[in-house]
């Protein structure tokens, strides 16, 4: 008996380290080595001053970081039992939803299939009705959720930031959808980067100043959401400058490809959905995710391209606005593809809006991982290719390519027109395939490498309006109420039971 629990012992631990081995190898492996992280660094051209040491420095424990109540934990739970858990489902339950949007949530196409619980608020009244359903939801403030996001009182992903302003400070507000709030279970955001960094890069010139920084960001949201979560939101912190960061959920070709159908006007747009806390710790590893992804591999379509290539897609015409230049835009008309017309408008909103409160709008150029003949590791890559193949599909990806670099050419002409900064993010950023998750989303990895990109782009504004003394303002909190108004009412649990039907 003795013999056979030393030999079964000697088998466990050989097994274990066996794994362990095979575990770093992977690692090694999907990581490219210490030296495909210095050579990804090292293509972002620093700006001057900045040190290349930061980038390996991570931004200040949260200190708002709480433990998660058991009553959320159970909502986790009950999303489960429900069986219908795609997308974002889990995150929901830990949202504030627009009642505007919700009204009787067991009529909503969407939000009936939550478990019986939602919180909400009211939106301001616009003097007509009950208010706009802008945007659908707020996270929920002053919260730890069980899929990881960390939220402040404004229900903004990241550390407290007072309300009032005060002298020698900065204030940068960040807003876009789910590539700017970043997965919630990711240690940090981009702007979190951004913000760490530009005061390291403030203590390195001695300079009496602090930047605070504000990630509005949150996922499946549009323009037309953005405007508003800006004016109800943002302005009343008086951000110094607004940096926007968006260019996916209103990319829709089927404005240049009449001959696809419409989707569903409820249907979410793709985002990576979070998971449970043991799916997220198993992913940790390296050996779980290749098994994982061999997994999906085998389920995926019997005629798809053989390796990491393009899946077959079906032929379409693309029919373009007739007389628009495709390589120098009229930004002016009302019929530009992927939604531009609408974007742009919202924009000069947004910047009116600023400005009119004393800040200024900074423009960014959107990243997609697309190009047309783009081959990728069918086991390691699997999430991206399946995200181009079916979330995107029937289109090709040369299409795909050609209308990111439009929306990119329009996002800058916009720019030059109104003299906003254009913080070309797409130019900069590396398109390594172990940098995202799909072809919009990062890993932690990337998204350091984002910021790090975001960064060099901003520091020539930064050191102009430090230069000018347009920053810091002498006493920015001039005026401000004690309390932000969008937040006076906290939201609260709505508990509803629909028929199945």
């Amino acid at each position: 008996m003795r013999d056979f629990l030393k030999n079964g012992l000697l088998m466990l631990a050989t097994v274990a380290a066996c794994t362990a081995v095979a575990e770093g190898i992977a690692r090694w492996a999907d990581a490219g080595g210490g030296e495909d992280v210095a050579r990804r660094l090292d293509e972002v051209p620093r700006a001057p001053g900045v040190e290349r040491a930061w980038y390996f420095s991570n931004p200040p424990s949260l200190s708002n970081r709480g433990p998660v109540p058991a009553a959320w934990d159970e909502l986790v739970r009950r999303v489960e039992r429900s069986g219908i858990t795609e997308g974002t489902r889990r995150a929901d339950m830990f949202k504030a939803w627009n009642t505007a949007l919700v009204g009787d949530p067991c009529q909503h196409p969407y939000l009936r299939d939550a478990p019986g619980h939602l919180f909400v608020y009211d939106p301001p009244s616009d003097g007509l009705t009950g208010g706009r359903p802008h945007p659908p939801y707020r996270f929920l403030p002053n919260a730890t959720t069980p899929i990881g996001l960390v939220t402040n009182a404004y229900g903004f992903r990241g550390p407290p930031v007072p309300f009032v302003r005060t002298p020698k400070t900065i204030r940068i507000a960040f807003v876009g959808a789910s590539t700017t709030v970043d997965d919630h279970h990711l240690a940090y955001s981009y702007p979190e980067f951004v913000g760490h960094w530009l005061n390291l890069w403030a203590a390195s010139k001695r300079l009496d100043i602090r930047f605070e920084v504000l990630n509005a960001g949150r996922e499946s949201i549009n323009s037309v959401d953005i405007e508003e979560i800006v004016r109800q939101e943002v302005l009343p912190l008086r951000p110094d400058l607004i940096i926007y960061y968006e260019g996916a959920n209103q990319f829709d070709l089927r404005t240049v490809v009449p001959s696809v159908p419409k989707p569903d006007p409820f249907a979410r747009p793709a985002t990576s959905p979070p998971q449970s806390f043991v799916s997220r710790w198993l992913g940790e590893f390296a050996l779980v995710r290749r098994v994982r992804a061999l997994l999906r591999s085998i389920d995926g379509p019997a005629d798809r391209a053989a390796g990491g290539g393009e899946w077959p897609k079906p032929d379409y015409d693309i029919v373009w606005p007739a007389g628009l230049d495709e390589t120098d835009p009229d930004i002016g008309r009302a019929d530009l593809p992927i939604n531009l017309s609408t974007i742009l408008g919202n924009l000069d909103r947004i910047r009116a809006a600023a400005q009119a409160e004393g800040g200024e709008l900074a423009l960014a150029s959107f990243v997609w991982l697309v190009k047309d003949g783009m081959m990728l590791d069918p086991i390691r890559h699997r999430s991206i290719l399946e995200y181009l193949n079916r979330g995107y599909a029937p289109f090709r990806y040369r299409d795909l390519e050609r209308m990111a670099a439009f929306e990119n050419r329009v996002f800058a002409k916009y720019a030059r027109a109104h003299r906003l900064a254009f913080l070309d993010v797409a130019r900069l950023m590396p398109r390594d395939p172990d940098l995202f998750v799909d072809a919009i989303h990062n890993t932690q990895t990337g998204v350091r490498l984002k910021a790090w990109v975001v960064l060099q782009e901003l520091m020539p504004l930064v050191e102009r309006n430090l230069a000018n003394g347009t920053w810091p303002k002498a006493d920015p909190g001039t005026g401000m109420p004690a309390r932000h108004p969008a937040f006076a009412v906290p939201p609260r649990p709505l508990e509803f039971a629909c028929k199945k039907t």
